[in-house]
This record gives C-alpha cells, structure tokens and sequence, in this order.
C-alpha cells in the first residue's frame, strides 16, 4: 500500500529545534510519504531549521516573517514556483513579549497585545489566505494550527497568550467555514504542555509539567510525536471530513474540572 501522503507536498512554519512541536509533526508527514518544505525566521535558527530539514530529504527551506506581508508573499511564490501547488499547511507560530507573561494580564501594553495577535492569531489568517490558490491547484488541502489549553482556560502566567489563542481557534472556525467550499479544511490541535523552546519561556512551566503529569487521566506528559501523529491524521484522507475542529492531544488534562 502506498505511504497515506505519497505526492502530497506540505509547508512547515514555526520549527526551531529538533523538540519543536512542529518538527514532529513533520516527521510524522515525511514518515507517511509528504514533500516538507520549511520556513525560517532570521539568521539565528537557520542554521538549525536546514539541518533538520535534510534529515527529512527536504528540497526547500526559505525564510519567512510572518509579521512582514511581503516576506509571506514571497515565501510562497516559491512554494507556488518550485512545488507547482500546496496540499498542507502546518502553522506553529506564537509569540508574546516576556513581560507580558511575567506579571498580570491586566498590566498587558497595548503593544504587547498587538504583537501577540498579530503573530499568534493574524498569521493564520495572512498564512491560509495565501496558501489557498496553491491548494486551488490541487482541488484541496488542509491547514493545521497548533493552540493550548489557555485559550478557554486561565493558566497562571500564559495571560496575553491565551487570549491570542482563543483568537486563533475563532480564526480556525471562521475560515474552516471560509474554505470549505473550496475543499480546503481548517484545524488545530491543543496539545499538553512539552518542554519546548517557547513553553520554557513561560515562568513557571517546569511546575506546570509536572502538575499536568501528576493529574491528568494518563498520568502522564504528552509525547510529542503523538502530537504528529495527531497532525498526521488531520492533514491525511483519514480526517478528509473533519474542519472546523480543536482536537485535544493532552492525555486528557483537559476534562478535569479539579
């Protein structure tokens, strides 16, 4: 049987090391037969993002701020130039400023806020408004965003970043209900907290791994390569009617009400 992904071709962003959330979910499309083009954001993580991009036999890896409309254009006009079309999209991307996540979210700058949004939440919007004529191309395609817990919860010291989550799971509704005629479906995946490069950024993460590990139903962490293999079955045939969703990777955290 043919690998699920065989001739389907796949843009990653947000990959910064080999624990990045997004880099095992691209390993869980390269596994299952994808292309994988990445991106990158300056200088300081190239370096990382082109190693680990050979290690998949990647053919493309180009740079891309997604705060820059002209860098996101270019990108993927060579996505477009170089793949002829796009069948997945994987967006990992959120960023908030560190002291606004030190204190209060009351005491959040206007500014703080908006460069929140505008990565975290905004960036799917530009990202699957210039993905969609490459997956036109391909008669569909599906893009996944990666949220957390924090976006419909108050978790101590997340602040402005969960509400730019709860931003991008309405972006991931409404335009699910945007692309659906074009066959082109919408979803995101929550995972537990991984001790990522970005989670780590959070005061006090290392307490909430391990309350997380202490009480959810499993008793455990999430594993980031069930995170992929999640990512895999949305971005798959096997999730062809599916959009418009927030599936839980988190052992289960998410039920408990104590």
């Amino acid at each position: 049987m043919a690998p699920l992904l065989e001739g389907k071709t796949a843009l990653i962003l947000g990959v910064a090391n080999k624990r990045s959330i997004a880099w095992s979910i691209a390993q869980s499309l390269a596994d299952a037969g994808a292309t994988l083009a990445f991106t990158y954001q300056g200088e300081r993580l190239e370096e990382n993002v082109r190693e680990l991009a050979g290690g998949v036999k990647s053919p493309l890896v180009i740079p891309c701020d997604v705060s820059k409309d002209e860098e996101i254009e270019r990108a993927f006009e060579t996505v477009g130039r170089e793949f002829g079309g796009l069948d997945i999209l994987v967006h990992c991307i959120a960023f908030a400023q560190r002291q606004d996540l030190e204190g209060e979210f009351l005491a959040t700058s206007r500014e703080g806020f908006r460069i929140a949004l505008d990565v975290s939440a905004y960036s799917l919007v530009t990202l699957a408004r210039a993905a969609a004529p490459l997956m036109d191309k391909r008669g569909g395609g599906s893009i996944l965003a990666l949220t957390y817990l924090g976006s419909e919860r108050v978790i101590p010291k997340y602040n402005v970043m969960g509400v730019a989550k709860a931003a991008l799971e309405s972006s991931i509704r409404y335009l699910a209900n945007d692309l659906g005629p074009r066959n082109i479906r919408v979803n995101g995946i929550s995972a537990g907290p991984i001790s990522t490069l970005a989670a780590r950024s959070i005061p006090g993460f290392l307490k909430m791994l391990e309350y997380v590990r202490d009480k959810a139903p499993l008793r455990r962490n999430t594993d980031p390569a069930e995170v992929g293999d999640a990512g895999l079955f949305l971005c798959s045939p096997l999730g062809r009617g599916i959009t418009g969703e927030v599936l839980f990777v988190d052992c289960g955290y998410h039920i408990l009400g104590m």
